[in-house]
């Protein structure tokens, strides 16, 4: 037994719901005979009039109308399962472990930026923790903080760090004019107090630090220094915006942590998707660098 001529079914379909075959042309790009050829071979396959045909137009049968319904419901199904499977197969979501301070800092607040131009490309964040490789972290790309980590790991930022802190404590604290008038003052750290050790260390200032509040991390730290609350060493590329609006300064240019920088991991096998964020991060890490 012959298949139905499926060819034909679009144009029935058209052509019922218009009940025109003029209007049905015009929408599917074909002529008036075209869509009237369609019908005519559907109809000598079912052995049934679908349309009555006259001077006017045509007049769709009860027949022709029981059948456009189950055509158009065939159609829709498989227009439905035809846009899911296109969806799912172009349009996969692109996963991202991140340190926490350069999400919070620098990634989050660029993101809107990336959505206006790929609204259709969706992006998961998740926690980079102690994860080395994208593959360990089930992600597509890994940002991640230290000495170069691998071979094609690529550098996104400097972690560069300098004495940091708002400009309302510098007036309140000031005048500072040389390293060693931060011992007096209120220092806060991140983790440890080895960086500050280290970055005394430069100047040959090898004295002990007053005690002062460690923080967890660079999120907690970042937040008391914005606050008035003391001086940091804060990674200028994670603090650019507020550098630029004056809300916070850097006491002196003397940077430690010359041998870090803020990488990015792509995964061995990336999607189309995936390549296209990492393209994207790449090129906006060049626009913060260059400010």
């Amino acid at each position: 037994m012959q298949h139905v001529p499926l060819a034909s079914l679009r144009a029935f379909e058209a052509a019922i719901r218009h009940e025109s075959f003029t209007k049905a042309a015009a929408e599917l790009n074909l002529t008036a005979a075209g869509v009237s050829q369609h019908v005519r071979s559907l109809e000598e396959w079912l052995g049934v009039k679908l349309f009555t045909r006259h001077v006017r137009g045509v007049t769709a049968t009860a027949a022709g109308r029981e059948f456009g319904a189950a055509v158009a419901d065939g159609l829709g199904h498989i227009d439905i399962a035809a846009r899911q499977l296109r969806f799912a197969g172009t349009n996969r979501p692109v996963s991202v472990a991140c340190i926490a301070s350069v999400a919070t800092r620098w990634l989050i607040p660029r993101l809107e930026a990336f959505r206006r131009e790929y609204p259709e490309i969706q992006i998961n964040i998740v926690y980079a923790l102690d994860m080395k490789t994208p593959e360990a972290a089930g992600v597509d790309l890994l940002i991640r903080h230290g000495p170069g980590p691998a071979a094609n790991a690529i550098p996104l930022l400097t972690a560069e760090t300098r004495p940091t802190c708002s400009a309302e404590y510098k007036n309140r604290h000031g005048p500072i004019d040389k390293p060693a008038d931060l011992l007096d003052l209120d220092l806060l750290h991140d983790e440890t107090t080895a960086a500050w050790i280290r970055w005394f260390a430069l100047d040959n200032i090898l004295r002990p630090l007053k005690p002062g509040p460690v923080f967890a991390d660079f999120n907690l730290m970042i937040a008391s220094i914005i606050g008035g609350q003391g001086i940091g060493l804060c990674p200028t590329a994670l603090i650019s915006d507020e550098l630029a609006n004056g809300t916070l300064v850097t006491l002196f240019h003397t940077p430690s942590d010359t041998d870090k920088s803020y990488w990015l991991l792509p995964a061995g096998r990336l999607s189309n998707e995936a390549e296209i964020f990492r393209d994207w991060l790449v090129s906006v890490s060049k626009q913060s660098t260059s400010r």
